[in-house]
């Protein structure tokens, strides 16, 4: 049987040691030991954290695709600290993506890449989403049209034109993900590419790009000359 955490030297205890040397000065364990709060009497908070960063080979991005009921699967994590881990990887998600609020003018499909990556990178199902941009290129707004299961989303090209109306956009930019992590597009995505361009050009609003957005990487239609 393993220490409790209250057996080890204070210094060596994930609280107090995060409290005198720092958050970086802890391992990925010890930080979701941290979270658990405190073992069963069969295992440690640490323990547990290490057999939870086991199921995921000590990947956090898979950790982070984990859903309530998988982390409960884990004999010792109940609800409540189920809850309490997927709401901080969500803090981190969300970390991430504040940090790329300043990019405010579009440029590239990287800058697209940086405010959709967060969102959707270690997402284990599709989502479909819009930037709304004015004639400088400048992020108006942003909404998730739709969310799909592993292989696909239903897009209403007639939605997408009248958010874009709403929002007064001159541009409009989409974005989805692929869970599987294959960045081809598919010939759902082509068409779909194509009717939303259409449309824009009956109603003077041009689409400027449409990425697939996969955990490590993307693809843009526009730079691979397919708009």
């Amino acid at each position: 049987m393993s220490l409790k955490i209250t057996d080890w030297a204070a210094e060596d205890r994930p609280r107090e040691k995060l409290i005198q040397k720092g958050t970086t000065a802890l391992s990925d364990a010890e930080l979701l030991a941290i979270l658990i709060n405190s073992g069963t009497k069969q295992k440690s908070a640490l323990d547990l954290g290490r057999e939870l960063l086991g199921m995921v080979n000590n990947n956090l991005n898979n950790l982070g695709k984990l859903s309530i009921a998988d982390l409960e699967k884990l004999n010792g994590i109940g609800p409540a600290r189920a809850v309490t881990i997927a709401a901080a990887l969500e803090l981190g998600r969300r970390r991430k993506l504040a940090e790329v609020q300043d990019v405010v003018q579009i440029k590239c499909s990287k800058d697209v890449s940086d405010i959709f990556q967060p969102l959707l990178s270690d997402l284990a199902h599709e989502e479909f989403w819009i930037l709304f941009l004015n004639r400088s290129n400048k992020v108006i707004n942003r909404m998730k049209l739709s969310q799909g299961g592993l292989s696909g989303t239903v897009t209403d090209v007639r939605i997408v034109m009248k958010k874009a109306i709403e929002y007064l956009a001159s541009g409009i930019i989409i974005c989805h993900n692929h869970p599987s992590g294959n960045l081809n597009p598919s010939d759902s995505d082509n068409k779909i590419t194509q009717k939303i361009k259409e449309a824009g050009i009956l109603m003077d609003i041009q689409l400027l790009d449409h990425l697939i957005i996969a955990e490590k990487d993307y693809f843009s239609f526009a730079d691979n000359g397919l708009l």
